[in-house]
């Protein structure tokens, strides 16, 4: 008798584990869901890390009591194997860089924290910059003002020789680029925002065109008031606050993701415009690596951080937020070297993230 109602617990548990394996599937291929179609449901990446934990806790569990049915995780996580690596890679470093490679920094300064200067007259997030030992350098939230003038900003950093700043019209955010190869053009990527945008360098590396572009896509406009009841949810998981919180964070996910998979279109429009030339993406995409926005990005390119990093590279650091969702894609024929996200300086609501790549 006993035993009996330990095999039907046993089988309703892996009625379970099915329907929470078929759920972390949908997590890890809804990047390939249009947002323009299916708002709500392009937004599943996001639940990535809860429904991996569940899958690898039902692995765990029948490893211990029923071993055929792990079978069900086992054959869940090779389905899903691919994004998980995309999520968080497991690359072992390399210490040795070859000296042709360039060191590309990607970075949203958050206004170079908010213009802030020290006693020394110093502001953190340009001494950083200084030190990074960065070939090219691109910046969002780009926002000169007060004491941290776009003069005094340039001359900071004078080191590189070449550098353009673009303010988004009408908009009070800008985006900037320094750098050590000159700089042939730079031309704005014409999409829909009212507050960001996306520009598109030439840079003449070694006789070599080297097509840089830099982005910020729209964010989630996530309110004070949004974060106030995001962080009630975690703190206080109340059915009904969960119930009326996750509607509203929903909504709010839903319909920028739909924004962002339209600037995201325009991009890869470039892109594939220009796939002759050696391709390096980066910037804040406002968006994890299991998005519709990277999906639409790495069509014709490869993530550098799947590529070299370790780990979940979360850059976002404020709010309970924690996901990766500054990027750096390059030609997938270009290799890369420990692309990492630097959580030792917390000046802005965002990690740097670098990479160094042979081209």
């Amino acid at each position: 008798m006993v035993k009996s109602i330990g095999r039907v617990l046993a089988f309703a548990l892996l009625l379970v584990n099915i329907f929470m394996a078929l759920l972390f599937v949908l997590c890890c291929y809804s990047p390939l869901i249009n947002p323009l179609k299916h708002p709500v449901l392009s937004c599943a990446g996001l639940a990535f890390p809860i429904f991996f934990f569940i899958v690898l806790a039902f692995l765990f569990f029948w490893l211990i009591s029923y071993k055929r049915y792990s079978l069900v995780s086992i054959v869940t996580l090779l389905i899903c194997l691919k994004p998980i690596l995309t999520y968080t890679p497991f690359n072992i470093s390399s210490s040795e860089i070859p000296y042709d490679y360039i060191k590309l920094l990607s970075y949203n300064t958050m206004a170079f924290n908010e213009g802030k200067i020290d006693e020394n007259g110093k502001n953190s997030i340009l001494e950083y910059i200084k030190k990074s030992d960065a070939d090219i350098v691109c910046i969002q939230e780009f926002i000169p003002g007060g004491k941290l003038s776009l003069k005094k900003i340039e001359k900071e950093l004078s080191e590189y020789k070449y550098s353009h700043y673009y303010k988004i019209p009408d908009a009070f955010n800008g985006l900037g680029i320094f750098s050590r190869f000159p700089i042939i053009s730079a031309e704005p990527i014409d999409y829909e925002s009212r507050s960001n945008g996306s520009i598109a360098y030439k840079l003449k590396i070694k006789g070599d065109t080297l097509v840089v572009v830099n982005n910020h896509f729209e964010s989630n406009k996530i309110t004070e008031n949004d974060k106030s009841i995001y962080r009630e949810m975690i703190k206080d998981p109340d059915k009904g606050k969960v119930s009326h919180g996750s509607r509203l964070l929903i909504n709010k996910l839903a319909n920028a993701s739909k924004i962002r998979a339209a600037q995201a279109d325009s991009v890869a429009k470039y892109i594939s415009k220009h796939i002759n030339y050696p391709i390096i993406v980066c910037g804040d995409f406002n968006d994890s690596p299991l998005s519709y926005t990277h999906h639409a990005i790495e069509e014709y390119l490869k993530d550098a951080f799947a590529d070299s990093g370790f780990g979940p590279g979360i850059s976002y650091n404020q709010n309970f937020f924690y996901f990766r969702i500054d990027h750096i894609l390059v030609s997938r024929y270009m290799e890369t070297k420990s692309c990492t996200v630097d959580r030792t300086i917390k000046d802005s609501d965002h990690y740097p993230i670098w990479c160094y790549i042979g081209i």
